[in-house]
């Protein structure tokens, strides 16, 4: 504890921890209180006199003093008060270090329990029970060594964890080894042999393990007795608990070692010092309970006095602090430490006893070199600074300001005159804003504020006005301090011109590279297309040629018609890629779908290849464009095919997965539709493209590329994601993941539902609006054939004088037209007629434009057959 003299009755100012543990008492309870406090009534006053008289001589003093614990136990307290110094040399506090001796008291008074007690064992517990009263008693314990029994009070038996009247009326002498920990089990058995041979003294400190688990310390301290033969008789000892003694001991350990302290003990004359294992480590030693004092000062700088025997160890009372430098023998370092201690006579025999410790001050040396250096350096720094200061200020390329926090420059650096044509002078007292452009005030003004507010800006841009009127962009950084305004603003009027020119060109680059896809798109479908239209062409020819032979004219026809087809499957992907046609979404018994398409890829695959199926039940639906997801399966499986040229395998399986993290998919459950070949596989390179537009491995007019573009479009349409894996030599798996459908029963449009409804198909008109005259043509044509009033307009202007002058009962429309596109007149047609039913009949549709316009719209997509027109027409009709 730490006490204050100074304040009336010595009060207690500070206590640690181990304080509190031998007390009982809290620190809070007993800050403020005096000293006196822990003396019992029982307290020698000739020890309390030579204490006060110590205080207030200001000297140190042991003595050992009765005191009592918060709970009324009485302890013996061994006290070691010592005077704390201050640098004037006065008594500033005063030190008191307390132990506990009721141990060693206790050992004291049970002497006369060594003797007789297993002749007189119930003395012996009568003297145990009343030993057990007095905290931390000591057991005694007495072997017969001819009988080979064990005899032992209460205490001992208490602290070994066995029968007290076991221990009394005595027990195998293997008794005194059976509760001992393992690892100190055998160095107590060499010690009792030694003893039992003739060795003078048996003391041994060992662990016990109790009953209940838990390890105390225990103190054994004995001797033998023989007859008058010499003849060993027996051998008895006094054994105490020392289990806090230990952990008192190592929580000194590991403060010493935590907080860096060595601690050593010297009495003058002798040649060793007692020394800790952290004075060892802070001298760079190794590890020792007593060293030389010659080891000691060899690793003392040259220098510097020694640390151990100088001309000051001699002198009884002082308490002394020293300094000085080591050099660690391994490494060469210098260190500087501190030593402070006490120096005890304790008589003539034994001389001046001298204890202290040691501990590391080198980081406080260094920190006071430093400041002693920057005391010396500061004059000099500070006016150099000074002139970096106005070196920078002055010779500054960026524009330097300080504004208060009303916005008015205080002051400025030369370097606005450069910049923006200001002079100094002019700008102090002036508001930041009379230099901003006006079309920037606004913000200027609220970042202004932000600053003020203590958050500064970083990179704010801004125009500033130039001299001669022509604006400036300037980039600024602030901070805020003392009601002051710190800003500093760099001129980007040229990187913010090389940016815009560098955007130009990012815009030209991509133009460029719009038109090389272009260029690619030409090249690889021109050839496609000039197949087909040769099949178209030739066929029309053929007709025009031999009307009158019906079967030819009728082969040739349908030759031509394939060949269309071929071309609005190809304009079909080519839209699909773009995502610009209008995906018909819808729930999709996927397994049946799949199923339906077997016949088709046996045919289309060949022999060669083997088609296996591994779908779920025809219950599981999906969201797709079912023409769409057909042709998507079609595609990759002729593909399939080309990386099979030997043959092999084609798998189609279908299953159920959950997603949790995916960049372009929401967690969830989707269904995952897999086509698998064995094939040649992909490399790294060739897979890093397989969905870029235009890129195929296939050689000049055998594909456009645009087979996985398709796919990868229509699967994104719909919600999903596509995947690919693949290893050459090994095969490809293309993954369609797509989004789950409850599946609907809805009742199909029968074919003959037009038929049906042919006899108010004569009643019906159609208003057709085409800007293409042929498409036109077509239409009218056709609509008239199947039996219904048909209606022309080629813009929309002329479809909206029509609705008024007609009334008709549908309108087919088509998108993409001059002036008014599709989505454009339905609008205005609803507004005039809400409930009129429209098809748009397109080969390119922006959907939101169309789903815009409500419900009760078709989308016929171009090129379509007849049967689907009339399908179409009828179907709208029927609704209405």
């Amino acid at each position: 504890m730490i006490t204050d003299h100074r304040a009336p009755d010595n009060p207690l100012i500070f206590v640690n921890a181990a304080f509190e543990q031998v007390t009982g008492y809290r620190r809070e309870e007993v800050l403020g209180r005096s000293w006196r406090f822990l003396q019992s009534s029982e307290a020698d006053p000739g020890a309390v006199a030579s204490i006060e008289a110590a205080l207030t001589e200001g000297r140190s003093i042991t003595n050992d003093l009765q005191s009592v614990r918060k709970n009324g136990e009485v302890f013996w307290n061994r006290l070691h008060v010592m005077p704390l110094i201050s640098e004037a040399g006065a008594t500033a506090f005063h030190l008191t270090m307390h132990a506990d001796l009721t141990a060693e008291q206790d050992k004291k008074d049970a002497e006369p329990r060594f003797r007789g007690v297993h002749e007189q064992p119930d003395a012996a517990t009568e003297r145990a029970r009343r030993a057990k009263a007095v905290a931390r008693a000591a057991g005694a314990w007495e072997w017969d060594v001819p009988g080979e029994r064990l005899y032992a009070d209460a205490r001992f038996a208490e602290l070994y964890g066995i029968s007290a009247s076991a221990a009394a009326s005595g027990l195998p002498t293997q008794a005194f080894f059976d509760p001992v920990h393992p690892a100190d089990r055998m160095r107590l058995r060499i010690a009792v042999a030694g003893i039992m041979h003739g060795a003078d003294i048996f003391s041994k400190d060992y662990r016990i393990i109790n009953p209940d688990g838990s390890v105390r310390w225990v103190s054994a301290r004995g001797k033998t007795g023989r007859d008058h033969d010499q003849k060993l008789v027996r051998f008895e000892g006094i054994l105490t608990d020392i289990t806090e003694q230990k952990r008192v001991e190592e929580q000194l350990r590991i403060i010493q070692t935590a907080g860096g302290v060595g601690t050593f003990e010297y009495v003058s004359g002798f040649g060793t010092v007692v020394v800790s294992e952290q004075f060892c480590r802070l001298l760079g030693l190794h590890t020792s309970e007593a060293l030389p004092v010659r080891t000691i000062n060899s690793v003392v700088h040259p220098d510097d006095p020694p640390l151990i025997g100088g001309p000051d160890d001699n002198r009884v009372g002082e308490s002394s602090y020293q300094e000085f430098r080591v050099v660690q023998p391994e490494t060469g370092e210098i260190r500087w430490l501190g030593r402070r201690g006490e120096r005890r006579d304790d008589g003539h025999i034994l001389g001046v006893r001298f204890i202290g410790v040691i501990y590391d001050v080198t980081a406080a040396k260094e920190a006071e070199e430093k400041l002693r250096q920057f005391a010396e350096t500061l004059e000099s720094r500070v006016r150099e600074r000074t002139k970096e200061r106005d070196r920078v200020w002055n010779n500054s390329r960026d524009l330097l300001a300080v504004l208060g926090e009303d916005g008015v420059f205080r002051s400025v650096s030369p370097s606005w005159t450069a910049v923006l044509g200001h002079r100094p002078g002019d700008l102090i007292g002036r508001h930041v804003l009379d230099l901003v452009h006006p079309d920037d005030a606004g913000m200027t003004r609220a970042a202004l504020e932000t600053v003020v507010q203590g958050r500064g800006l970083t990179n704010f841009e801004t125009r500033y006005l130039h001299k001669d009127g022509s604006s400036r962009w300037t980039s600024w950084h602030t901070s805020h301090e003392d009601g002051l305004v710190f800003a500093y603003g760099r001129d980007v009027t040229e990187v913010k011109a090389r940016t815009e020119d560098l955007r130009r060109a990012e815009e030209q680059l991509g133009q460029a590279q719009k038109m090389e896809a272009m260029g690619q798109l030409t090249g690889g479908i021109a050839h496609d297309f000039n197949n087909l239209l040769q099949v178209v062409y030739g066929n029309l020819n053929l007709i025009r040629r031999k009307p009158e032979n019906p079967d030819r004219v009728r082969r040739w026809a349908e030759n031509g018609l394939q060949a269309a087809e071929r071309g609005a499957k190809l304009t079909a992907q080519l839209l699909a890629f773009s995502r610009a046609q209008k995906l018909e979404l819808r729930p999709v018994a996927v397994g049946a779908l799949l199923r339906g398409l077997e016949d088709m890829l046996k045919r289309t695959l060949g022999h060669m290849v083997r088609v296996n199926l591994d779908l779920m039940d025809d219950g599981v639906g999906v969201f797709a464009d079912p023409t769409q997801l057909e042709m998507a399966v079609l595609n990759l499986a002729i593909n399939a095919r080309d990386a099979m040229p030997e043959g092999g395998s084609l798998t189609i399986e279908t299953r159920l997965c959950s997603i949790a993290h995916d960049a372009e998919l929401a967690p969830g459950d989707y269904l995952e539709l897999r086509i698998i070949d064995n094939g040649v596989g992909m490399s790294p390179e060739v897979l890093a493209r397989a969905f870029d537009p235009f890129f195929t491995t296939k050689g000049v007019g055998k594909g456009t590329g645009l087979g996985l573009s398709q796919v990868y479009g229509m699967v994104r349409q719909a919600g999903g994601s596509t995947r690919i894996t693949s290893t050459v030599g090994h095969g490809t798996t293309v993954s369609l993941v797509l989004c789950l459908a409850e599946l609907t029963t809805a009742t199909p449009i029968q074919g003959d539902h037009a038929g049906a409804d042919r006899a108010a198909a004569g009643s019906a008109t159609v208003l057709v609006v085409d800007d293409d005259q042929d498409v036109r043509c077509f239409l009218t044509s056709s609509l008239t054939a199947l039996g219904y009033r048909v209606v022309e307009a080629a813009d929309g202007s002329a479809a909206l004088t029509a609705l008024d002058d007609f009334v008709p009962d549908l309108l087919l429309v088509d998108f993409a037209m001059p002036g008014m596109n599709g989505a454009q007149v339905a609008t205005a047609a609803r507004d005039k007629r809400p409930d009129l039913p429209i098809i748009f009949a397109s080969g390119y549709a922006d959907t939101a434009e169309i789903d815009g316009v409500g419900v009760g719209t078709t989308v016929l997509r171009k090129p379509f057959k007849i049967e689907e027109l009339e399908a179409a027409v009828a179907t709208a009709l029927a609704r209405t």
